[in-house]
């Protein structure tokens, strides 16, 4: 079993705890129980209930729907340092989505009766959370617009400039190498396209300088991909 990890740090760099003071992050820590799951696990499926939040720590989650025809819509790729089933545990509604451990994954399970007798008990965190679910709504307004007003290839540019700020924050280098571990059929369900269309707005975006790949490692130039995310319409 592994030693639950109980230092501030490291529980306040999950987005959902941030606004947590130390003396809650410490509940935090002693209510959560070490899990692993294989690949290929199903960890709860839609129309579940929303019994506990997950705090990934390593490896990949898939979140995804089965379309009325049968086919697999992928919603999101989950990594370290995300969290997923806080929707359902907060709004007592079923489980939205279908959550899949991609690759050997470990993380923190929190049960919803400890959780929220935590915030019953902390108005501080309450408010912290309510200010989560506000930037998660924003996040989420963001991506309907991506895929509603912008051209491919803006959209997969704007892929990549999202992804570079889950790793260096808002305020981006000049360049920075970004290692994916999506494959381009992932890529396509996330932007709402098809494998070959990623195939070619990639390629369009190597041939106007925006990105380099070279041994899976892809050079990002940032300056060329926000030309290309926030074209101008003048």
């Amino acid at each position: 079993m592994n030693e639950i990890n109980k230092s501030a740090a490291f529980w306040r760099s999950f987005p959902i705890f941030e606004g947590f003071n130390k003396e809650t992050l410490g509940e935090i820590a002693g209510i959560a129980t070490w899990r692993k799951w294989s690949p290929g696990t199903v960890i709860f499926q839609r129309g579940d209930e929303g019994t506990y939040l997950i705090v990934l720590v390593s490896g990949r989650i898939k979140l995804s729907l089965i379309t009325p025809q049968g086919k697999e819509l992928s919603l999101r790729q989950l990594e370290a340092g995300s969290i997923l089933g806080e929707m359902a545990l907060l709004d007592g509604q079923p489980r939205s989505a279908d959550a899949t451990a991609v690759v050997a994954t470990e993380g923190y399970v929190i049960s919803k009766r400890d959780f929220l007798d935590i915030l019953t008990r902390n108005p501080t965190a309450a408010q912290a959370i309510i200010h989560y679910l506000c930037t998660k709504l924003r996040e989420t307004t963001e991506q309907l617009e991506t895929i509603a007003l912008y051209d491919l290839d803006a959209r997969v540019a704007r892929f990549f400039l999202a992804t570079l700020r889950n790793i260096h924050g808002e305020e981006l280098p000049d360049s920075a190498n970004l290692q994916l571990s999506l494959s381009q059929t992932e890529i396509a369900s996330i932007v709402g396209a098809s494998r070959p269309k990623i195939n070619r707005s990639i390629l369009a975006l190597e041939e106007a300088g925006a990105i380099r790949r070279n041994d899976g490692i892809i050079h990002c130039h940032i300056g060329r991909l926000y030309g290309i995310a926030e074209p101008d319409d003048d």
